[in-house]
């Protein structure tokens, strides 16, 4: 999956796990994060929520190729 999630006690780990593309954010992703958001902010035992990159890298911005269409004219 493009994001991991990972809870130790009321520590959740965020991993960004699309090293091929350096992180960067594609749909898939963003409605991964914002799930993994939206389920930590629901749960009170959650206090520390870390989001990090896998493969030593945070996260490249947005994979255009993925959030923008084209025209092709």
């Amino acid at each position: 999956p493009a994001l991991l999630v990972e809870r130790d006690g009321h520590v959740v780990t965020l991993t960004m796990n699309r090293p091929e593309a350096k992180n960067a954010l594609n749909p898939e992703m963003i409605c991964r994060l914002a799930d993994a958001w939206d389920a930590t902010d629901a749960d009170d035992g959650v206090r520390v929520v870390i989001l990090t990159g896998s493969h030593g890298t945070f996260c490249a911005g947005a994979d255009l190729d993925k959030l923008v269409t084209r025209s092709l004219k």
